[in-house]
């Protein structure tokens, strides 16, 4: 039996890799996309969409119901950067939301969900390099504070109501086909689209700031290969480590000047600096490997490659 799966801000970054992913694993018709608005995309077009406001628990249920969801997936939230110029709604939308969705499943509404949280959980005081599955957690970002507060929550309905939930800590993710989005890893998006289009590229980051990155078709397969792992595979309920490759603006500007030679950065560092110190430069992720079978395929040069042939 195929799962209907029901994704949460569907149009945002992840999202919508995801819900195309899910729509040819599964059968369009048993994926169903939501969102705060309907825009004008492959994702709203492409198969069954609804209107959702993900802080409307009603509207939620009133989905679960209608098309007999068993599987949800959360992505809806607001990012690092965005959320540090509105801090309460941030908190309101990233916590809610996530209740909503643990009381549906709560209540054998839903059998299984998945809530994405970051590397934004760590913190200042966290070791920085290959940082550990279980370390000092003191983020100083409102984003952070969430995720932290969110797996901590997941854990709980876990242990106490025996919620299937499961969920990965994403390092910065990059993609073609989606925009940036309000990330502070989002520089290592930006720079493919301006030096396509510019030939330069000014970085909100310092040039030797490093920080995990993923690919977003590695992002999209881990999600949902712990999401089709069997139950007793998954040992941590509140969220596993992820990691691919690490790297700096020197370095991924580098790499793109292999294909454009003419390409050139320049550094200016913002607000988002003071956010990347906050967080590991690398991360370890033994548990997910060794727990559900994780591996990453793009490294820094093969993600380059394929990033410039697709917007090129």
């Amino acid at each position: 039996m195929n799962p209907k799966i029901l994704i949460i801000g569907a149009c945002g970054q992840i999202g919508t890799e995801l819900t195309q992913k899910l729509r040819k694993l599964y059968g369009t018709e048993n994926v169903v996309a939501s969102d705060i608005r309907k825009l004008n995309t492959d994702v709203v077009n492409s198969g069954p969409f609804e209107v959702v406001n993900a802080l409307d628990f009603n509207q939620i249920e009133h989905l679960v119901e209608v098309h007999k969801i068993t599987d949800i997936y959360l992505m809806a939230a607001l990012l690092s950067a965005t959320a540090e110029k509105n801090p309460a709604f941030a908190w309101d939308l990233n916590m809610n939301s996530l209740f909503h969705v643990l009381n549906l499943a709560k209540a054998k509404k839903i059998q299984k969900v998945f809530w994405p949280s970051s590397i934004a959980v760590f913190g200042p005081t966290t070791p920085k390099e290959n940082t550990p599955q279980y370390t000092v957690m003191e983020p100083s970002t409102v984003y952070g504070i969430s995720k932290q507060a969110g797996e901590r929550w997941c854990e709980y309905y876990h242990n106490i109501y025996g919620v299937d939930v499961r969920s990965i800590r994403y390092p910065g993710l990059i993609s073609w086909s989606t925009p940036p989005g309000g990330g502070t890893t989002d520089y290592a998006v930006d720079i493919f689209y301006k030096a396509i289009a510019d030939k330069k590229y000014e970085c909100f980051l310092s040039a030797e700031t490093k920080m995990p990155m993923m690919y977003m078709d590695d992002a999209i397969e881990a999600t949902i290969n712990i999401m089709k792992a069997p139950a007793e595979d998954i040992k941590i309920h509140s969220s596993y480590n992820l990691a691919a490759m690490s790297f700096t603006p020197t370095q991924i500007a580098a790499e793109i000047k292999k294909h454009i030679p003419e390409f050139e950065i320049t550094y200016n560092p913002d607000f988002r600096q003071k956010i990347a110190d906050s967080w590991p430069a690398s991360i370890d992720d033994a548990e997910a490997r060794k727990d559900w079978g994780w591996q990453h395929t793009f490294d820094l040069e093969s993600m380059t490659k394929d990033m410039l042939e697709h917007l090129g």
